[in-house]
Formats: C-alpha cells, sequence, structure tokens
C-alpha cells in the first residue's frame, strides 16, 4: 500500500509538471549490512560486550563498580550546591494548573531556567514527570509554547494529574549566549556552544555530558525542596538527547523512578558498524567509554525500575541492530530481579526519528502504572 501511495504521488506531481519531494516519513533510514564501507582497522578494534551475571547477588555488586565507573569517565564534575539559590521569575495560575518559572544557580557557569507545573485539581502531593527535550529544542517544547512541536507533553500530563518540570539544557533555549563566547554564539545556526562548551570541559578535566546530567540532578534537588511535590513519585521523559538524558539520569540517580525514553535507544558498537556517530551531537561522547562497557550497562543500573524505550525501526541514530541487542541484555538483568515486566521495550515498525501520538499513549499508560 505505501508504495502504492508514492507511486501515485510522483503521478500527481507530474501531471502538474512539478515535482514534490517524499516526505521524511517515505524516505527512512535503512540500517545496511554490519560494518559495510567502515574502514577495517576500525573493524578489527576489540569492542566491549558487557555481560550481566547470571545470579542477583553477584550483579549487585558489579553494579556498584559500573556505577563508579560511570561517574569516573564523566571527569571531576564539581559538587552540586549545598543550598540552592533559585529565583521565581514569575507564578501564573492557568486553567486547572499553577505555571512557575524559576532559575536555579548551578553555582559553576550559570543559572538553569526552568518551567514548574502543578495541577490545582489534586489533593495532597502530586507525582511529578521531569521532561527532558531534545538536542534542537528547549523546554518550551516540553510546555508546548512552541506551537506544533510534537515533545509537548506538559498539558497530558497535567490533565493527568501529574507536576511537570522542563529545564533548557547547556546549548539550549534561554541558556544560548550564556556559553563560553558569550552573545555570538546565539547568532550562529550551527552547534558552536555546544562545540566550545564541550571543549572548555575537557580543559577542566569533565564532559559536557556530565555536567548536563548535574544540572538534572540539581532540577532533582529542586524536586525535594517543593512541599507540592511526592519526591517519592519522580519519573522522567524525554526524546532524543532528552532520551538518552532521562536514562543516563535515572541509572545514576535511584530518586528516579520511572523511566520513558523516545528514540535513542542506542547502542555504541553499531552505530559505529552502521557509520552513524553523525546522528548524535558531540554533547553526549564520554571519554574512555568504550574501554569498559556499551549502554547496556548503563541501562543496567535503572533496573528493577521501571523503564520503557520508544523507539522507530527507521531511526538512524539508533541501529535496529542495536536495539535487538539491547532487549535481550536488558531481559536479562530485570529477569535477575524476577521484574522482567518493568522493561519494555516497542520498535516501531516504518517509523524514523518522531515522537508520535500512539508513543505518547504508551508513554501516559506506563506512569499510570508504575509512577501513581
Amino acid at each position: 500500500m505505501k508504495s502504492n501511495r508514492i507511486c501515485f504521488t510522483l503521478f500527481l506531481a507530474a501531471l502538474s509538471g512539478l515535482f514534490t519531494p517524499l516526505t521524511a516519513q517515505e524516505t527512512l533510514w535503512k540500517e545496511q549490512t554490519a560494518w559495510e564501507g567502515v574502514p577495517e582497522y576500525y573493524q578489527k578494534w576489540t569492542y566491549p560486550d558487557f555481560q550481566f551475571p547470571s545470579a542477583l547477588p553477584a550483579w549487585k555488586n558489579d553494579r556498584v563498580q559500573v556505577a563508579a565507573t560511570l561517574q569516573r569517565l564523566l571527569g571531576d564534575i564539581p559538587a552540586r550546591p549545598k543550598s540552592l539559590k533559585v529565583k521565581t521569575v514569575f507564578r501564573k495560575q492557568m486553567n486547572g494548573y499553577i505555571l512557575e518559572k524559576f532559575l536555579i544557580d548551578n553555582e559553576v557557569d550559570g543559572f538553569i531556567p526552568g518551567y514548574l507545573a502543578i495541577p490545582t485539581n489534586v489533593k495532597g502531593k502530586v507525582p511529578v514527570v521531569l521532561g527532558m527535550h531534545g538536542h534542537g529544542s528547549s523546554k518550551d517544547n516540553v510546555f508546548g509554547s512552541n506551537s506544533g512541536t510534537a515533545q509537548d507533553v506538559m498539558a497530558l500530563l497535567i490533565s493527568k494529574g501529574y507536576a511537570v518540570m522542563a529545564i533548557d539544557s547547556y546549548f539550549n533555549g534561554e541558556r544560548r549566549g550564556t556559553g563560553p563566547a558569550g552573545t555570538p554564539e546565539t547568532q550562529s545556526k550551527g552547534p558552536d556552544q555546544e562545540t566550545s562548551t564541550f571543549k572548555i570541559n575537557l580543559w577542566f578535566g569533565r564532559s559536557l555530558w556530565g555536567m548536563q546530567i548535574r544540572d538534572e540532578q540539581i532540577a532533582l534537588d529542586y524536586l525535594k525542596t517543593r512541599p507540592e511535590i511526592d519526591s517519592d513519585k519522580i519519573g522522567v521523559e524525554g526524546m532524543s538527547m532528552g532520551s538518552t538524558r532521562a536514562w543516563w539520569l535515572a541509572a545514576l540517580d535511584e530518586r528516579v523512578k520511572v523511566v520513558v525514553g523516545i528514540a535513542c535507544f542506542t547502542r555504541y558498537k553499531e552505530l559505529i558498524e552502521q557509520r552513524e556517530l553523525k546522528a548524535h551531537g558531540i554533547y553526549y561522547f564520554v571519554p574512555g567509554m568504550l574501554q569498559h562497557f556499551d549502554t547496556e550497562a548503563v541501562m543496567g543500573l535503572i533496573a528493577p525500575r521501571p523503564f520503557l524505550a520508544l523507539t522507530g525501526d527507521s531511526d538512524a541514530g539508533s541501529p535496529l541492530s542495536g536495539m535487538k541487542t539491547l532487549e535481550k541484555k536488558l531481559d536479562t538483568v530485570y529477569s535477575l530481579y524476577e521484574e522482567k515486566d518493568k522493561f519494555k521495550s516497542i520498535i516501531y515498525p516504518n517509523t524514523g526519528h518522531v515522537f508520535t501520538d500512539d508513543m505518547k499513549i504508551e508513554m501516559l499508560d506506563w506512569f499510570e502504572k508504575y509512577l501513581k
């Protein structure tokens, strides 16, 4: 049916004397033969293949070492503020919720701008979802301020009684122009601030990725201070870069109780063998990572907390072969806890790097089942 639809589209274009380009969904990326076109030197490298032990006590011992190694690889990350300095920019009564905008001093390189929405039709403390935006978007996309954004989840979650928080990551939203070069970086359409922030953090012996996660942890620190929030019921969700931030944050901070990642269910070896390193920005590359393990070790730290991965089978940033490997490995670690149902991966056929309405329904069902 799909091929007939494409042919018909081209036929109409020919009749009108115009060519209408195929949509992104009709020109989906397809996984190629493993290592096809990759120079032989890289194929011969030794890539880690983390094996979960066959018994839970052994994994409980190993996971401590995995977490410690990840923290070390992120670099010399400064301690988070002991006493948060928070400025409330505004507090507004909206239809069914209170909307706040805030700034948190991260005490290293600037302020973290964010939104917090709290439903007004819920008695007592409310569960909260930390929404994480993608690489080219911002907190405003999560809150629907930018029209037409697929990452808008605030209204849906508020309607079901969840509070929602989102912050701008280092080179996004209101933080544009706050990098090492200042305002000139806001005038570029390229990744100037992302790159310069990556570089300057390397000079200080730390990764940009580690600093991004640090900011998310500061956001969790702030949630713990809010009397309206049930801080024992914190969920995270995100698409693309937001997805990766979600499962890394949950792996390293057990205050996160439920995780939903949309796209970027990525294993690094398969990303290399499919020649798709270009599918991800420089921000999330952690020095030394593949000397130790691939992403299954990171995601394994989430177990036995509920983790839902929603990914298109034709997403260049998440090669299908890598997703299949991750599914098997994560099934193994969740089975050690006898909690196999708390990990779920849905791979959508003929679907690219998107956040669809069907995915939003799955996300909401997951939070309804495990966060409330």
